[in-house]
């Protein structure tokens, strides 16, 4: 009998069929019994009833525990009262391997009891809600830029320098090469990538040493970043809204039960429509000074900083030109006012803060090498970096978006820890 998920149920009504996977949870109504089965795909609740199933089937019942992994046959039924919408008849029970009493109960847990455990934490409804728009949202993010013509570049993970400041790298040693660092971003090789393909997209695991506990912070994460040719800082913002938008608005098409599992407030995600608001960054001090932060203006803003300024907005809103001394040496200074980057934030509603960093990028060699010097990194280093300049520069514009806080602020969660199948945090290395 051909193997048949839960998730194709609509289309075999009326039909005996047979689910494999394992059982979710179980309870029993005098001669009515019923198995709750998860797939991966979704769940169902099968029903056996005493003198319409054979009896030593019917016993099966008291042998089979949480997680056990079986194979079940049976009729199926649309049931709207039914979890899943749908509910099978049994008729056989084949039992692959009884499981050991489960560690996971339906009680509550405290969190570093479900992190140690997050190999089978991962079964439970709400992570896997959780994956399941992640894996949506990576969906969406390639489907945007390979419909429009962008290339994928895959940077390297191992690289001779930094990218975005020397206080942050894991290092190691590379055989007789010196030291060698795990990327923080994939851009400088995405600008590379540009010069030869006009726009590109690198897309891969990203790591920062940096000794943060926050909500919003892991040690190693996803990050897109595309990196248009002949672009500008505004170029770079209608990108980024376009692209939020085409996000949110697969995942609601797409991911509708799962945002309702985690009975997440979808009012607020259908208004992530463009255009967003802009704010410069003085602006966004005077929004600060109004609510009575004493906020400096030359300083980066924190979380906290970032949480109060979106608040003012309904949807996401992007602060640009941010003072050039916060920003990386990679960023073009606005020619208006050289003490500030053309750089550009998308902050997220509802307290989530920087989902997308981006800038126009400088394309000058002679201050290039000026900015390198400044901020005493190696520029032998960056004497690839800087060919970029020698043969054909051209104004050009990206951004890096961060897969898990995306995660995060579309799924409406606390913690980034939930974003990510396995968390790497500077507390925690396992499972």
């Amino acid at each position: 009998m051909a193997l048949i998920y839960i998730d194709d149920l609509k289309n075999h009504i009326a039909e005996e069929i047979k689910i494999s996977g394992w059982l979710y949870n179980k309870r029993s109504s005098g001669k009515v019994r019923f198995l709750v089965i998860r797939d991966g795909t979704g769940i169902l609740q099968c029903v056996m009833v005493k003198g319409i199933i054979q009896d030593d089937v019917f016993n099966l019942f008291d042998t089979i525990t949480q997680e056990t992994s079986l194979h079940v046959f049976g009729k199926i039924k649309k049931d709207d009262r039914a979890p899943g919408g749908f509910e099978m008849e049994l008729t056989n029970i084949q039992i692959i391997a009884i499981a050991k009493e489960y560690p996971i109960t339906p009680k509550e847990h405290g969190v570093e009891f479900l992190m140690d455990l997050r190999h089978l934490w991962l079964r439970s409804s709400r992570q896997h809600a959780i994956l399941r728009i992640r894996h949506q949202i990576i969906k969406a993010i390639r489907e945007f830029f390979d419909n429009r013509g962008f290339i994928l570049m895959d940077a390297p993970i191992i690289t001779p320098a930094a990218c975005e400041g020397t206080s942050t790298l894991f290092e190691t040693d590379y055989f007789d090469l010196g030291k060698a660092y795990l990327t923080q971003s994939g851009q400088l090789y995405g600008e590379a990538g540009a010069m030869a393909h006009g726009k590109i997209y690198v897309f891969g695991p990203t790591f920062r040493a940096e000794k943060s506990k926050t909500r919003r912070h892991l040690t190693e994460f996803w990050m897109v970043e595309p990196e248009v040719a002949f672009a500008d800082l505004n170029d770079n913002m209608e990108l980024a809204e376009e692209f939020l938008e085409h996000i949110v608005t697969s995942v609601l098409k797409y991911r509708s039960a799962e945002l309702k599992t985690l009975e997440r407030n979808i009012s607020i995600l259908e208004k992530v429509k463009k255009p967003f608001p802009r704010v410069s960054y003085s602006e966004a001090v005077e929004i600060l000074k109004k609510e009575g932060i004493d906020f400096e203006w030359g300083n980066d803003f924190g979380g906290t900083d970032e949480t109060i300024i979106s608040e003012g907005f309904d949807r996401p809103v992007i602060v640009h030109r941010y003072p050039a001394k916060v920003k990386a040496f990679y960023m073009k200074r606005d020619p208006q006012n050289p003490d500030l980057a053309l750089a550009m934030d998308v902050l997220a509603p509802e307290g989530y803060g920087e989902i997308i960093g981006g800038s126009q990028r400088e394309d000058d060699f002679d201050l290039l090498v000026q900015r390198i010097k400044e901020h005493n990194l190696p520029q032998s280093a960056f004497d690839w970096y800087l060919d970029l300049r020698r043969y054909g520069s051209v104004p050009h514009a990206g951004f890096g978006l961060g897969v898990e806080r995306t995660v995060g602020w579309i799924c409406g969660l606390e913690h980034v820890r939930e974003t990510i199948p396995f968390p790497r945090m500077i507390y925690r290395l396992t499972p």
